[in-house]
């Protein structure tokens, strides 16, 4: 049985793009309902406030990073911890240390392809 869509692909094989500087974003695979991308970002990189129609999970491959919200609350995710983001939900990041995550999103963010 063939499968239309399923396929692997390695961080060396993936598109890179440094979104600003100090955070490098790689799309790993994706379909309409859902994409996984990895992301490393630099010590004192920042993902200002935004928000987006798409759910977000995700886990922190190592490092640390502050999770922050509209209402100037904030979270610290370090290696092995998971977090989520509802869609619509203004939410921001800074990198405390150097760190890698993996991030999903559904459905897809096509600005992401």
């Amino acid at each position: 049985m063939q499968h239309k869509s399923a396929r692997v692909t390695s961080l060396r094989e993936g598109a890179s793009v440094e979104m600003q500087p100090g955070i490098v974003r790689t799309t790993m695979a994706y379909n309409e309902q859902l994409m996984v991308c990895h992301f490393a970002l630099k010590k004192g990189a920042v993902i200002p406030l935004h928000n987006h129609t798409a759910s977000q999970s995700g886990f922190v491959l190592q490092g640390r990073v502050r999770l922050f919200l509209a209402d100037d609350s904030s979270l610290i995710a370090a290696r092995g911890d998971g977090y989520v983001f509802d869609p619509d939900e203004p939410h921001g990041a800074e990198a405390l240390e150097d760190t890698e995550l993996i991030e999903c999103f559904s459905p897809l963010r096509p600005e992401y392809l």
